[in-house]
């Protein structure tokens, strides 16, 4: 009986002509709400009249009795009926479409055919899909407020014209009357079809629940990761139900929900329908019906079910549209988005460096993409009509881009590898599909003539396919395959089949992953399209760029993706700042490619305001915000030696507290990261940053002088009588606030170490984006030395800084200490003030010992309370304040160093005093400095200070390294 219906055929022809008027539909609908677009006759005065009786008297129009009403149509007919002859055919087109489907839906009942998605998949999405599309016609038509206008202004017309009515007319507007209230009417259109559409909604009854999971059952199962079993890599992936996979969650969603409104009293008689119903509703609130067309279903629903009596009364089977079913979901998505940017990132790295598993994973591929669709098109859906909830957050997503990007970047790996798919599935459909399935029909005890005439022709044509083809270049079209095995599931599902597919499940198992591998053959656009199409999502960017400035929305989503909280110092990577960045570029640039817009010049313009503190709209930008984070965030808990600078690593590092901090150093502040950050605000961004790092260094400055004038007396006898160790004793015990000068001078070289790693950053992605530049600064700062023109000296010194390059002498430094306030004094006075500073520096050493923390760790290059930076604040410090100065920087810093050896020495004495216990770790400083002085010499050290003595430290720290590590 099935035979001779060809329910195959016509499935695919109603749901692609369903598609095609349902466009029409839209539409038209969006051309009526449109006062630009509207239809003339609807919008002139002289029209009015008759269209105002049209609508009260349609569809019984009298034009001779309303002649005085159609006055105006009559003496426009002609032109009426060219304007709206389009208009027409598309209701029509409607009307021609119901009928087919009523006689399609009754065909299938009287055939009593039988849907399980996991058995007969093809014929049973088709049965669903032809549901969903068709109410979705009729609930845009319903949604078409001027289409009795239309339908009657054309009759009129037509009547006009040919002096009788138009044939398809009466029809036309019974249909619009039936339809007034198109919910109702359906789901009594529906009331014969509940058996059989209920049918096959349940047998999703397995496959949606395995979908609907969470982000943490996801990440349990470790779904979607290649890595996670690494022997079984080049394992083909396959199973039961391979179409069901990476069948779209919002397609189920469509067919369970309309399915189920339409044929609502399963709800009511069947627990299993109620819960499927339930679970459905809790993923959202809004339905796509077609393109930026969206249902509210929970109000739909709750209407719907209260003007039906006696429905649904009970509390279990109540639906409450105002419980957090609906809305709870916000939080899950969430969760499964960031889940799945992770797993994209994965997938794709793992892919780009092994291609060839594009091949045994290809399944894996497509259900990432659908995965990824769903979740980026529920978020396009809720983000516009955010329900009333106490986390909005929920709603938007400021990584969304980094999500798009890799979904794009698989698709492209798809299309850059199509020889590989190709190759591997045709082997795979010729060596086993093939094989299996011949075994299969062997295993058959009944097989009917026409079943048995399809079964050989698979096998064949499967059998038939070779290598030779492939490399020949010819072109594969299996969509024959395709159409006969629905056509065998049409057949086979019938009520009275001799040949019943639920009784061979390893028949439609085999033919299922056959089709899914003939479609890696020749079909992998469309399926592109299945998963991975997100034409919607241009669609509202679309109506966004009509009304939104385009350089204004792209500020708010980078800053947003910076993730910047003031109260708890919280911030995103650079480095994961900059991947999302380049990210969203990218699916700019797709962008592109549906509206006119110049990507290239407002990425540029936009991320070029970035690198300022403040944008043309008076917001703070990524430049400020990292500024503030590393100074409040990272710098000022280095400060209290919280983190700590690593010379071995390059990086800043988390002390072991107990008070567990809120960020790990080292994500941060390491090389990737700062050269991240460099990328992102760029030399312009790096010198805001230079700038607030040198207001930190001068307000230090300003109370190491004050400190240096509270002890003027001392220091000034302390710097005559160095070498007396008895009057340096006595000495020493006048002078206060020892720890307090260390402290300040430690402070400073941690924020000029991390200005050097920033520095070398910048001049990294300056010699890579613009060695042309770069290479003539360095060559010209080679030439340059300290002793020549100051002025001139600076001046380059100033140039090659702004290119990251390493200055003997800071210029930007040495321009804060020289604008900094002082009262009068003179420059003689000031270089006192600096000569006294390093005095107090140098005498102050010793009571380094003294703290625990001042031992120096060999992993880390440094010591635990950053006391190691002391030896770039003394160099830096003490280069800038005597180039203002106009003095010799080395003669200085060589009195500075006869000083501190002098003092260090007479540790050395001290053999029962507590001074001596980090002694070592102190001695290591003074090597330090001298080592990355460039004024400095370790001949003039050794001159002061005894070399064996530094191995010596050298070795007792380096002894107790091994023990600790042992």
């Amino acid at each position: 009986m099935a035979y001779q219906f060809k329910l195959a055929e016509k499935l695919l022809i109603l749901n692609e002509r369903g598609q095609g008027v349902l466009i029409r539909m839209n539409h038209i609908k969006k051309v009526c709400t449109d006062s630009k677009r509207r239809p003339s006759y609807f919008t002139e005065k002289s029209m009015e009249s008759s269209v105002k009786y049209i609508n009260r008297k349609f569809p019984n129009i009298d034009i001779r009795g309303g002649s005085q009403h159609l006055s105006s149509v009559q003496k426009q007919k002609s032109a009426v009926l060219e304007g709206l002859h389009s208009y027409y055919e598309s209701f029509i087109d409607v009307m021609e479409f119901r009928d087919h489907v009523y006689e399609l839906l009754n065909t299938i009942d009287a055939c009593q055919c039988y849907f399980d998605i996991a058995v007969n998949f093809d014929l049973t999405k088709n049965y669903l899909d032809l549901i969903v599309t068709y109410a979705s016609v009729i609930y845009m038509l319903s949604r078409i407020d001027d289409k009795k206008a239309i339908v009657g202004m054309y009759n009129c017309a037509f009547e006009f014209c040919n002096g009788n009515s138009d044939p398809s007319f009466p029809r036309l507007g019974q249909m619009f009357i039936e339809y007034d209230h198109p919910w109702k009417k359906l789901s009594e259109e529906f009331g014969p079809h509940t058996k059989s559409v209920t049918g096959a909604l349940l047998s999703l009854r397995m496959v949606y629940p395995r979908r609907n999971l969470s982000a943490d059952q996801w990440r349990s199962a470790q779904l979607l990761s290649l890595l996670a079993s690494p022997a079984a890599m080049l394992s083909p992936t396959c199973c039961d139900t391979m179409a069901c996979e990476y069948l779209s969650m919002e397609v189920m969603e469509r067919w369970i929900l309309i399915g189920f409104l339409l044929c609502h009293s399963s709800l009511n008689a069947n627990a299993d329908s109620q819960n499927l119903w339930k679970m459905a509703l809790r993923n959202g609130l809004y339905l796509t019906v077609i393109r930026d067309e969206i249902l509210n279903i929970h109000k739909l629903s709750e209407d719907f079910f209260d003007s039906l009596k006696g429905f649904c009364q009970t509390p279990e089977c109540r639906l409450n549209v105002h419980s957090s079913h609906g809305f709870s979901s916000g939080a899950l998505r969430r969760e499964k988005r960031n889940f799945l940017r992770n797993a994209l990132k994965e997938l794709t790295k793992v892919l780009e460096d092994e291609p060839a598993l594009l091949g045994p994973k290809a399944l894996f591929v497509f259900m990432a993409l659908s995965f990824s669709r769903d979740e980026v098109l529920w978020l396009v859906r809720h983000a516009e009509n955010i329900p009333k909830t106490k986390t909005p957050e929920d709603y938007a997503d400021s990584q969304m881009a980094e999500l798009l990007y890799y979904m794009e970047k698989l698709r492209t790996l798809l299309a850059q590898h199509r020889y590989v798919i190709q190759r591997y599935h045709l082997q795979y459909l010729s060596q086993y599909d093939a094989l299996a399935l011949n075994d299969t029909i062997q295993g058959m005890y009944v097989c009917p003539e026409e079943e048995s005439v399809l079964m050989s022709s698979f096998v064949s044509t499967l059998s038939a396919l070779s290598l030779k083809h492939l490399d020949a270049g010819e072109e594969f079209d299996l969509k024959p395959f395709r159409l006969d095995w629905l056509r065998l599931q049409v057949y086979t599902s019938a009520g009275k089949a001799a040949l019943a597919l639920k009784d061979y499940p390893d028949l439609a198992k085999v033919m299922n992953m056959a089709q899914f591998h003939t479609r890696m053959m020749d079909n992998v656009n469309e399926l592109l399209c299945e998963t991975a199409d997100l034409s919607i999502l241009w669609a509202n960017v679309t109506l966004e760029h009509k009304t939104t400035s385009h350089p204004l929305k792209v500020y708010r989503v980078i800053v947003q993706m910076a993730n910047y909280n003031q109260s708890t110092h919280e911030i995103a990577r650079p480095t994961d700042l900059l991947a999302g960045i380049q990210a969203y570029v990218t699916s700019l640039h797709s962008l592109s490619c549906y509206i006119n817009i110049d990507v290239t010049r407002l990425v540029k313009n936009v991320l070029l305001q970035q690198t300022q503190p403040l944008d043309s709209y008076g917001t703070q930008t990524i430049t400020t915000l990292y500024t503030n984070w590393f100074l409040e965030g990272l710098l000022r808990q280095a400060s209290s030696a919280l983190i700590v600078h690593c010379p071995t690593t390059q990086c800043f590092v988390n002390q072991n507290t107990e008070n567990e901090q809120s960020f790990h150093a080292e994500e941060y502040a390491d090389i990737c990261g700062l050269r991240s950050l460099a990328e992102l605000i760029g030399p312009y961004g790096l010198k805001f940053l230079n700038e607030n790092l040198m207001w930190h260094i001068i307000s230090q400055v300003g109370e190491l002088k004050k400190l240096v004038s509270d002890n003027m007396d001392v220091l000034v006898q302390m710097r005559a009588n160095f070498e007396n160790p008895e009057a340096m004793s006595d000495l020493q015990k006048k002078l206060t606030g020892c720890e307090n000068v260390l402290k300040r001078m430690t402070i400073i070289g941690v924020i000029l170490s991390f200005r050097s790693m920033v520095q070398e950053a910048l001049a990294e992605i300056m010699d890579r984006h613009c060695p042309f530049l770069t290479r003539p600064i360095k060559c010209l700062k080679d030439f340059i030395y300290p002793e020549g023109d100051i002025k001139v000296t600076l001046g380059v010194y100033e140039m090659a800084s702004a290119a990251g390059l390493p200055c003997e002498i800071d210029p930007t430094l040495v321009s804060a200490i020289a604008n900094m306030q002082t009262d009068n004094s003179s420059i003689e006075e000031e270089f006192k003030i600096t000569c006294l500073l390093l005095v107090y520096i140098a005498v102050s050493l010793p009571t380094l010992c003294l703290d625990p923390n001042s031992f120096y760790r060999r992993e880390h290059g440094g010591h635990q309370n950053n006391i190691h930076c002391l030896a770039t604040a003394v160099n830096h410090l003490a280069a800038a304040m005597f180039t203002v100065q106009r003095k010799n920087i080395q003669t200085q810093l060589q009195e500075f160093l006869k000083v501190a050896s002098s003092i260090l020495l007479q540790l050395g004495q001290n053999v029962e005093r507590m001074e001596i216990k980090n002694r070592d770790s102190v001695y290591l400083i003074l090597h330090m400095i001298v080592e990355q002085s460039p004024f400095l010499s370790q001949d003039m050290l050794e001159m002061c200070f005894p070399y064996v003595l530094l191995r010596n430290a050298y070795r007792e720290v380096h002894k107790t390294f091994i023990h600790t590590m042992g």
